[in-house]
């Protein structure tokens, strides 16, 4: 009987109701949560009482009392009946294809994702600093393919860090030598992605390997330009693109820089940050990307800016 089957419930960010859909593949039953920066308290109390009825627990590693909730992983598996399996998984987050994009989520500061798209680019977080202190615009960076093959060892670096860290399933070898599909975003992986993924979660929870529960292609809203030498230097059977696709639609990178720009004049505490986070990334690009009175910053490369935040 179908209530027979295992409970599987997959806790994290917008990557975990894609793991979800890939998973039940008829041997499992799932539910559908929110994503863990959605969560109200309610949310967060009717999520801890379905665990303790779970029998499958696929989590994103969490800190203790994210945003103020009990909802971290260490939290959430001591709320697990006894003989519930575990798996964990890295948010997944490469900036290979994307080389010149960042998530910056700075504790304490709300609303912390630009206009039109939530990513922000270096390039205009750098033109916005010069644009502030009134000094002359700084040449532009240029993306070489040493460049982009240097930020994406980055990238595949953090991520195994992050594996060990947490004991999480493998996934950096995935972007070892990826193919278009392999993100569409820095934080939105495609099929090609995903679906390995699932299968090594379905592995590590010990079911039987099966196929993806869906096919159709998942966390496609927002898809990024792939520039000439991001093609060139991964040698991707593409053409480049320099705008962005959301929802169906064409978006130029003007529209999205002039829109962030604006937003970075009224919320200078957010460029603040996209810089500190940027600082690492500005080292790849050598001596011409060195930002003159900017802020500072050190440690791996990653697209992201918070640790234990499932988001990045």
């Amino acid at each position: 009987m179908a209530e027979d089957r295992p409970l599987l419930v997959v806790v994290g960010n917008c990557q975990a109701e894609s793991f979800r859909l890939l998973l039940d593949a008829g041997d499992v039953r799932t539910v559908r949560t929110p994503a863990l920066h959605e969560l109200t308290a309610a949310d967060a109390a009717a999520l801890r009482e379905l665990l303790a009825r779970t029998d499958l627990l696929v989590a994103q590693p969490t800190s203790d009392d994210y945003r103020g909730l009990p909802v971290g992983t260490r939290q959430l598996r001591a709320v697990l009946p006894p003989g519930a399996r575990v798996a964990l998984v890295p948010s997944l987050r490469y900036s290979g294809l994307h080389p010149f994009h960042l998530l910056v989520h700075p504790p304490g500061l709300e609303r912390p994702d630009p206009p039109v798209v939530p990513y922000h680019d270096l390039r205009t977080a750098l033109l916005a600093d010069d644009l502030r202190a009134g000094r002359p615009v700084r040449p532009p960076l240029e993306l070489t393919e040493d460049v982009v093959r240097a930020v994406a060892a980055a990238s595949v670096a953090e991520l195994a860090r992050r594996e060990r860290q947490h004991g999480t399933v493998v996934v950096s070898d995935l972007f070892a030598e990826p193919d278009a599909d392999a993100m569409r975003t820095i934080n939105h992986p495609g099929n090609a992605v995903l679906v390995p993924v699932a299968a090594r979660l379905r592995d590590a929870l010990g079911l039987e390997p099966r196929g993806p529960g869906v096919d159709r292609p998942l966390l496609a809203s927002i898809h990024a330009p792939v520039l000439p030498p991001v093609v060139a230097a991964h040698r991707l059977d593409v053409v480049p693109t320099s705008d962005w696709t959301i929802e169906g639609r064409t978006v130029t990178t003007e529209a999205v820089t002039a829109a962030h720009l604006a937003w970075y004049r009224e919320r200078p505490e957010m460029l603040d940050a996209a810089l500190e986070r940027a600082a690492p990334l500005v080292e790849l690009f050598g001596p011409g990307g060195a930002n003159p009175g900017g802020s500072s910053g050190d440690g791996a490369l990653s697209p992201t800016s918070r640790r234990g935040d499932p988001r990045g």
